[in-house]
């Protein structure tokens, strides 16, 4: 089993929904991607760059969907949380519930084209 999955693996019931979830809307979204397991958490790479982050915070009670290239995007600027960092800007999700598909995806298609193809 690959680092990424074992980490998954391990976290809460309420995480795992939540981050099977996003990362299946990624991979019907983006059809060449990579995950990896970078900085201690699952890290999607496109283009053989940083892509998309999926992140738990335990203390905080929410799954952290960080945008590499997030301060970049247009769509959604008002729910996207960018909380002091430089170049990522994030989704937040408490409960699969508060999952709003259309805007995760229209994230995550709006993200894809900031990467130029180098294939």
């Amino acid at each position: 089993m690959k680092p990424a999955e074992v980490y998954i693996l391990k976290q809460s019931p309420q995480f795992q929904e939540i981050i099977h979830y996003v990362i299946s809307v990624i991979e019907q979204e983006i059809e060449v991607t990579e995950l990896l397991f970078k900085w201690g958490i699952p890290y999607f790479y496109y283009e053989k760059k940083p892509f998309v982050y999926i992140a738990p915070n335990k203390s905080k009670g929410f799954v952290d969907i960080g945008f590499a290239k997030g301060y970049e995007l247009i769509l959604h600027q008002d729910i996207l949380i960018g909380e002091n960092r430089n170049t990522i800007k994030s989704l937040r999700y408490f409960e699969i519930d508060s999952v709003e598909d259309i805007v995760l995806r229209e994230v995550i298609r709006e993200a894809k084209l900031l990467y130029k193809k180098t294939r």
